[in-house]
């Protein structure tokens, strides 16, 4: 009888434990069942701002970011969570990608602002990256494991030992990262139609920007996906169901003339960096510059390489093998050098001092041994411009004789960057034009003497076809240096 008292205790206990980790979902006000309450998700989302922007860095923009925080704050408003504080920002990175994490913080990379074409697409988005924060999407998702801690070429690194001297993601960086199921996708969807059109937005326009994204990824092979259209069902379904709700938003607030404002938008993001920003780091020709820091080294044939604020990564597509580029400190070669080899445990088979191009610099090697076998590391520690830099070579001890010439020659290749033309190599940036006369995209893009071989880009940039007619006195997007 005790016995049977006892489990009742234990039952009765557990459902409180239950009832107190349910909440109720601000969108769709059923309980659900999570482990984390609001101020916990406030303050997550606090402490990973600075790692996400860390990571990227800020899009030095006042009117543009201005823009992004006047729309964003008019849209919490008719939101479902409107009592929280948001943030709104510009992250400095030319992929096509907008998040947000718990709390309130809302993201969209540089890359994505240049492909939108009007106001109303852009709402559309921001609706969307709302929608994860008011139904609570990334709190829901603290009940699965977090994406992998592992940089972002460890993708491809096959031999598994090797991937711990990748720099790991930060907490902010997991979170920023994190993909939500098809069905809070759909959630979203809702939620960025229904915001957006309260506000007086064409909610219908978002889903023209989804074919934008879906002719981009085409474009790029698959890279470069953002995380609402890789974990989304097919376009096709998207594009109809968020037609097909934007009417019947259109019909519930009567929003007879809805808001697009595409001159508008367009003006806002004339001089808006597209691609690569020289100033972070380019790859020319097999190899690596970086104008603010004047360095150079060359990258391995063949080999894909990751630039980002902790490292320069590099692995062939093999994955049996991994170069990175970083600055360990600001000591003498010696203390970094001992620095380094407690840092990843690694036991010193040899060292010599080195000249490497005019620069000091010691040359290691040393072993990690590992149940499943030894791994080796070739690292060349360099002294320059206050920085010690180390570029190592990691593969395993039975293969190192296969890659150990080709580490050594990025290794021999780094040195100070004096060309001027690489120093002052200027980013290209959008410049907004106004079409003389009547023709077609294609003929507009010849008008303003683009390239022939980035016709086809640049119409995914405005949004077009090439044989698309565009009307005289329109604006369509050009890039120019």
């Amino acid at each position: 009888m005790k016995a049977s008292i006892t489990m009742w205790q234990v039952a009765i206990t557990f459902s409180l434990i239950l009832i107190s980790s349910c909440a109720i979902n601000p969108v769709t006000g059923k309980r659900q069942f999570v482990m984390m309450s609001e101020g916990q998700e406030i303050a997550m989302g606090k402490e990973s701002d600075p790692q996400v922007m860390a990571f990227f860095g800020a899009y030095e923009n006042p009117q543009l970011q201005k823009f992004i925080n006047d729309k964003g704050q008019e849209m919490v408003k008719v939101s479902h969570r409107s009592k929280i504080a948001y943030q709104f920002k510009i992250v400095d990175s030319p992929v096509i990608n907008a998040f947000a994490t718990p709390g309130g913080y809302v993201y969209f990379t540089r890359g994505i602002m240049a492909h939108f074409n009007n106001e109303a697409e852009f709402a559309g988005v921001l609706g969307h990256e709302i929608g994860h924060i008011t139904a609570r999407h990334s709190v829901i998702q603290q009940r699965n494991a977090m994406l992998g801690q592992l940089g972002l070429i460890a993708g491809i690194i096959l031999v598994p030992e090797l991937s711990q001297f990748v720099e790991p993601l930060s907490a902010g960086m997991q979170l920023a990262l994190m993909s939500f199921g098809r069905d809070a996708e759909r959630q979203s969807d809702k939620l960025g139609v229904e915001y957006s059109s309260r506000i007086g937005y064409d909610a219908s326009e978002m889903a023209e920007f989804f074919k934008t994204l879906e002719r981009q990824e085409k474009a790029a092979g698959g890279e470069k996906v953002p995380e609402f259209l890789s974990t989304h069902p097919s376009p096709e379904e998207r594009n109809v169901t968020v037609d097909k709700l934007a009417a019947t938003w259109k019909n519930k607030l009567k929003l007879n003339n809805p808001k697009v404002n595409r001159e508008n938008y367009l003006k806002l993001i004339d001089g808006l960096i597209v691609g690569e920003d020289p100033k972070q780091g380019f790859v020319e020709n097999n190899t690596f510059y970086h104008p603010d820091l004047k360095f150079s080294f060359s990258i391995p044939n063949g080999w894909k390489l990751q630039n980002t604020p902790q490292q320069v990564q590099m692995a062939p597509d093999n994955g049996e093998a991994l170069m990175m580029m970083m600055i360990v400190g600001k000591g003498t070669l010696e203390e970094t050098a001992n620095q380094l080899l407690a840092q990843y445990k690694l036991t010193l088979v040899e060292s010599k001092k080195e000249n490497n191009n005019g620069l000091n610099s010691i040359l290691m090697v040393a072993d990690q041994k590992q149940e499943a076998g030894t791994i080796r590391v070739l690292s060349s520690l360099i002294q320059y411009e206050g920085n010690v830099y180390s570029l190592m070579g990691i593969t395993e001890l039975s293969k190192f004789n296969s890659y150990q010439s080709t580490f050594l020659s990025t290794m021999k290749n780094f040195k100070s960057l004096s060309d001027l033309e690489k120093l002052n190599r200027k980013p290209e940036v959008i410049r907004i034009k106004t079409v003389p006369q009547q023709m077609s995209a294609q003929a507009a893009f010849q008008h303003f003497k683009m390239p022939a071989n980035r016709f086809e880009e640049l119409a995914v940039l405005n949004g077009m076809l090439l044989n698309e007619n565009v009307a005289k006195g329109s604006l369509i997007k050009v890039v120019e240096k």
